[in-house]
């Protein structure tokens, strides 16, 4: 939360430098607080398993979530039950005329397929598109981020030789850069995938920004320079035994894939991810979600 100090003390410039979140007396005194509403689109299969990653994330911070999850009406997957779809989720039509404080876009193991070859992409750039003006910040994970680069800004994407499978290291570009507060200079990402954007394209559009990368990976965590969409390219939102479940999956459905690269030591689940999931997350609805979206929420992007 910001610590409230006089404008006029020079530790407020410092403080604004460095981009740690200071707050006025007269702004303290205006504010008043209310819940912050989130939206989930969920476009994995396992979709019990998945709400409940980032609800936990989402949980870990002071601030009143209310949580709306959606799923696609143009595709129904088959991994989850039906009641469970109508009883806790709803369709984009059902919510259009709403704002958000904040979305996340999940990964979907289908980023072999070409982007218009997915039976909901075209729903899914109806949601992109609402939400430039009805989101204050949008979360895009593995192949959401793969689609929104594709469509907000052309950026394509290559297929590897094989899959990039595993818990990778990254190097933070920033020392100031909120949304990496408390973040350690070197984290790990669990990465699950069998594509990659072209990493080239990036340099072509002055407002996207890279915050985090690696030579062996590519960029860990690309951001607008508005802070109103954040892609991160892997899965800090897996819990511990994912990787080791969609191994065994993988083996049993007679494909050839490797042990998750940097996952096991000793023969041991070694989880080294998620503190920094925690912080990110945090970061993300307290300086891009609560700090800026407007109190009423009808104002959201007006």
């Amino acid at each position: 939360m910001p610590i409230v100090i006089p404008k006029k003390i020079p530790a407020y410039d410092i403080m604004e430098k460095e981009n740690i979140f200071v707050m006025t007396q007269s702004r303290a005194e205006s504010q008043d607080i209310r819940p912050i509403e989130i939206a989930i689109l969920n476009l994995m299969p396992t979709k019990i398993e998945t709400e409940t990653q980032f609800i936990r994330l989402l949980s870990n911070s002071p601030l009143q979530v209310n949580l709306t999850l959606l799923t696609t009406k143009s595709y129904v997957g088959k991994n989850t039950a039906i009641a469970h779809l109508d009883n806790f989720y709803q369709h984009f039509y059902q919510v259009k005329d709403r704002k958000f404080d904040g979305m996340i876009i999940t990964g979907a193991p289908v980023e072999q397929m070409d982007f218009e070859e997915v039976l909901y992409f075209e729903e899914l750039r109806e949601i992109f598109e609402f939400t430039q003006n009805n989101v204050t910040s949008t979360m895009y994970i593995c192949w959401g981020a793969q689609a929104a680069l594709y469509h907000y800004y052309k950026i394509g994407k290559v297929k590897f030789a094989e899959k990039l499978f595993g818990v990778f290291e990254y190097e933070r570009n920033d020392d100031y850069e909120q949304l990496l507060k408390g973040v350690d200079d070197i984290f790990y990402m669990p990465q699950s995938r069998h594509t990659g954007i072209i990493e080239k394209q990036l340099e072509y559009h002055d407002d996207l920004v890279v915050l985090a990368q690696s030579k062996e990976t590519g960029p860990a965590i690309i951001k607008t320079k508005d802070n109103s969409k954040i892609f991160i390219t892997g899965h800090l939102e897996y819990d511990k035994y994912v990787l080791e479940t969609e191994y065994k999956r993988d083996l049993n459905k007679g494909f050839n894939i490797k042990l998750p690269s940097n996952y096991y030591k000793n023969g041991k689940i070694v989880m080294k991810w998620r503190a920094t999931a925690n912080v990110i997350f945090t970061n993300w609805l307290n300086y891009y979600v609560y700090q800026v979206t407007p109190y009423l929420i009808s104002e959201v992007k007006k």
